[in-house]
């Protein structure tokens, strides 16, 4: 299970930076950044070093920001990695809110997945995927 820091923020020009510019201020090292948008606002997904230190830094200026715990899954870096791993949820009834990938190397992709039921990385790992740790992201301190 990894820690994910979830902000909304609203889409305007200098957001982002201002965002941005609290978490680094705080002395926290952002490893990744993920944006979704609608017109009017987005959704900045951010692996950090301190996801909770993050998100009360964040708050504390304003923003509405939480962490929220995702499963992390190497799948093979090959045509039907993310299918077979997608079908093999399906057939265990789990709900996936939201995913995205992160390329990792020539071998494997990391797949990142919001599910209901967190028991979904136990049964993930019983039938031999690999959970990707906070330390195989980032340095943990």
């Amino acid at each position: 299970m990894i820690s994910q820091l979830t902000v909304f923020i609203e889409n305007e020009e200098g957001r982002l930076a201002s965002m941005c510019r609290v978490v680094s201020d705080a002395g926290i090292n952002m490893h990744a950044l993920f944006l979704a948008d609608t017109e009017t606002f987005g959704v900045a997904r951010i692996f950090c070093d301190t996801p909770n230190a993050a998100c009360d830094a964040l708050r504390n200026a304003g923003y509405r920001a939480s962490v929220t715990p995702v499963i992390a899954v190497k799948v093979p870096n090959e045509p039907a990695g993310l299918a077979d791993l997608l079908d093999f949820l399906n057939q265990h009834a789990f709900n996936i809110e939201y995913g995205y990938c992160l390329p990792s190397s020539s071998e494997y992709a990391v797949d990142v997945l919001k599910i209901d039921d967190l028991s979904a990385e136990t049964t993930l790992e019983e039938a031999g995927y690999e959970s990707v740790r906070p330390e195989d992201i980032y340095a943990v301190d």
